[in-house]
């Protein structure tokens, strides 16, 4: 199953991207990731990552089925 985190640096228009641990060709540096753990989707993931961020949003390149903006 995939890991995924969150950027806890919000992009410019207040999102929190999701992204995959591996695979991702846009990552967030490290020291910005929030750990969110494994899911069998992004859905999950970002889920996840709402409890904290509540503008959280799947990234475009590696989470694209839950990139709504």
């Amino acid at each position: 199953m995939p890991t995924y985190y969150v950027n806890k640096n919000a992009q410019s228009n207040g999102d929190h991207e999701v992204h995959k641990t591996v695979g991702c060709p846009t990552p967030a540096a490290e020291e910005n990731r929030k750990y969110l753990g494994e899911f069998s989707s992004c859905t999950g993931a970002v889920t996840e990552a709402k409890k904290t961020y509540s503008t959280a949003n799947g990234c475009k390149n590696c989470s694209p089925d839950c990139h709504t903006s």
